[in-house]
């Protein structure tokens, strides 16, 4: 087992921005702590002011070293479970990993195995990591690329509402049947249940608000099929698929959205690269998903 020699206390020196601020302050504006996490550092004595635990009205002086406990040892809350995982990208905050076709990204019911996270709780254990497994977002069983994991609460907390002010960009590489007309364009359609359909989507006025921008990236005349690169504006459930197929132009192997097209034995939609600031270092991290084989190779056609 490899130790990952995980430095529980995280240090930064208080700059001239912050200084005057409270330890409290601090920590709220700069760090975004939730109020149950706040709490918890509190509890914990889990914030050293220049290697001494002081009052939370402290106030701070540029130069000041604050360190900040974030890792705390915990339970998985999922089976670690051996498989072999594709890792795009890690350090202590953050973990990238490339998700295959066929598989979900969590359990669904308690005990459920062969998931993204349970091959990540294994990586961690393997590591010698003991932290919750928490995933930012999720991608559909049966599509491909890049899913975000946090490795501790702080992160978590970051990045969760980072994505809910789409700070975190996704791009998606999607194959369409046909042959899109437009260079680039936008589709602005609410998407709700479709009640003929357990799991099917729907464009519907009555659904939530989605919003999908999409570019041509080439047309592949001896397939008859369309490569796209997709944004989100919003996250609804199977949101690109459902708007493709409504532009009239759906996912090759997509048979729930009407995908007629049998070179893939599964939806052509692929989680390609994800950016962000990253929460800690303040660094643009921009991370390139490789494509599975299937998807390479009709990319690769001429």
């Amino acid at each position: 087992m490899e130790t990952m020699n995980q430095n529980p206390w995280f240090k930064v020196e208080i700059s001239k921005v912050h200084e005057n601020q409270t330890v409290e302050s601090y920590l709220k504006s700069a760090w975004q702590f939730p109020k149950k996490l706040l709490h918890e550092l509190r509890m914990a004595k889990g914030c050293k002011i220049n290697g001494e635990a002081k009052p939370w009205n402290t106030v701070l002086k540029s130069g000041d070293l604050v360190e900040i406990q974030l890792f705390i040892e915990e339970d998985y809350g999922v089976t670690p479970q051996e498989q072999s995982i594709e890792i795009c990208f890690e350090d202590e905050h953050l973990l990238v990993v490339n998700k295959p076709y066929g598989m979900d990204t969590h359990p669904n019911e308690k005990g459920q195995l062969n998931t993204l996270a349970n091959g990540v709780a294994f990586h961690f254990q393997n590591k010698g990591l003991k932290t919750k497994v928490r995933h930012i977002h999720r991608l559909d069983k049966d599509t491909t690329g890049g899913v975000v994991f946090a490795k501790h609460s702080l992160s978590s907390a970051i990045l969760d509402s980072m994505l809910s002010q789409r700070k975190i960009k996704r791009t998606y590489t999607a194959i369409v049947e046909g042959n899109v007309k437009l260079p680039k364009g936008t589709i602005n359609e609410a998407i709700g249940r479709d009640r003929h359909h357990p799991t099917r989507r729907r464009v519907s006025p009555k659904g939530d608000k989605a919003i999908t921008h999409y570019k041509k990236i080439k047309y592949i005349s001896k397939l008859n099929v369309t490569v796209l690169e997709c944004q989100l504006d919003t996250g609804r459930t199977h949101q690109i698929r459902v708007h493709l197929s409504f532009l009239g132009y759906p996912l090759v192997g997509d048979q729930l959205y009407g995908g007629k097209q049998k070179i893939l034995n599964r939806q052509g939609l692929h989680a390609s690269n994800v950016s962000l600031k990253h929460p800690f270092t303040d660094e643009i991290v921009s991370i390139s998903i490789p494509f599975p084989k299937d998807i390479q190779q009709i990319i690769n056609e001429k």
